[in-house]
């Protein structure tokens, strides 16, 4: 899948909400999630592992097989992932309990993707500082996901839900290179 580059709202850069933060890799300008937490205020971002030279979110998640950790790009609209372990059914976290790894609260919310072709009733849900919050599908390869900013019109908000970038498309001379 190529790269479909999307421009970032104005009105959003004017006022970026806390945990989000911008920065520029070349001539490109990209937004990168800084801080994510539970529904209990632990933080989600990971200390120890970096993709594209960014703490990872962190997330404890099991498949009834097995468990462990799964670490997903901070780059909004990257689907690079790593896990700490081989997951038996890897086809869907929709049966996957997906937990905080700090308190291990679930952060599996009832909602359905709005992504076309997709029929996922589940989603991983969030929390950004202050009311914010990101809602991700929880069928893995599905790009649906969302921000929801209390502050900001919602056409805002679903024109960053739109920016997806798949990095694993992205050649060798890709400022993404080398997760």
């Amino acid at each position: 899948m190529d790269i479909v580059k999307k421009e970032i709202p104005k009105q959003f850069l004017d006022s970026i909400p806390n945990g989000i933060k911008l920065i520029k890799k070349g001539m490109d300008t990209f937004l990168v999630v800084e801080n994510l937490f539970c529904p209990n205020g632990h933080r989600l971002m990971s200390e120890t592992i970096q993709i594209h030279g960014m703490p990872a979110i962190k997330f404890k998640i099991s498949d009834g097989f097995s468990n462990g950790f799964l670490f997903l790009d901070a780059f909004w609209g990257s689907h690079a992932k790593l896990y700490s372990f081989i997951p038996k059914h890897s086809e869907s976290l929709e049966s996957f309990d997906v937990c905080c790894p700090v308190c291990s609260t679930s952060l599996i919310v009832k909602d359905r993707c709005h992504e076309d072709g997709c029929d996922c009733t589940k989603a991983v849900q969030m929390n950004l500082p202050g009311k914010n919050r990101i809602i991700a599908c929880a069928r893995l390869g599905c790009p649906g996901h969302r921000i929801e900013i209390k502050e900001m019109p919602q056409g805002i908000s679903e024109t960053l839900s739109e920016i997806n970038f798949y990095v694993e498309s992205f050649d060798d001379t890709s400022d993404f290179r080398g997760v």
